[in-house]
């Protein structure tokens, strides 16, 4: 075989798993009850967020995660799994016990979803101003990251994989 061939080949293969992708994702489901409801329920998922994230809730930080998640935050290695997130959070609580966030806000004027198989990916930009202590000046910082949702056996959805920049 040669050099072009092979790469025509692969360029093929390449093309008919990239329209696979985008056909689940866009195609025929985009505007049937299914798709409408996946919207849906990502929407009380990322409102679940807003609400957890603002008012610490411990228990409510761990149940919007999957079993198997995985948080990303940078300068840190991966955290895996809902059970070693919520000690993470509990770490953090006890080393920061006045920790408070005072806003969180996900973009969801440039939010960007797709839904393909029982997946979905998030790709926006989120603020969040929060204050270690009563004592400490309020911290703002911007972010930029994914969110790749995974849908449960009960039709909700929860984080699979987050990552920031």
């Amino acid at each position: 075989m040669t050099r072009i061939s092979a790469f025509v080949i692969i360029a093929f293969l390449a093309g008919l798993g990239i329209g696979y992708f985008a056909r689940g994702a866009v195609g025929t489901s985009h505007g049937t009850d299914a798709h409408a409801a996946d919207l849906a329920a990502i929407a009380r998922l990322d409102q679940e967020d807003i609400e957890v994230t603002l008012s610490q809730d411990p228990k409510g930080l761990v149940d919007v995660w999957a079993e198997d998640g995985v948080r990303i935050t940078p300068g840190n290695p991966p955290t895996v799994g809902k059970a070693a997130i919520a000690a993470e959070n509990e770490k953090g609580r006890a080393e920061h016990p006045e920790f408070k966030v005072l806003k969180y806000a996900p973009d969801v004027k440039n939010l960007q979803i797709a839904i393909a198989d029982g997946w979905a990916i998030e790709v926006g930009s989120m603020e969040a101003t929060y204050r270690l202590s009563a004592k400490d000046n309020p911290v703002t910082v911007s972010d930029k990251g994914m969110r790749l949702l995974k849908r449960q056996s009960d039709g909700s959805w929860k984080f699979a994989l987050v990552g920031l920049r």
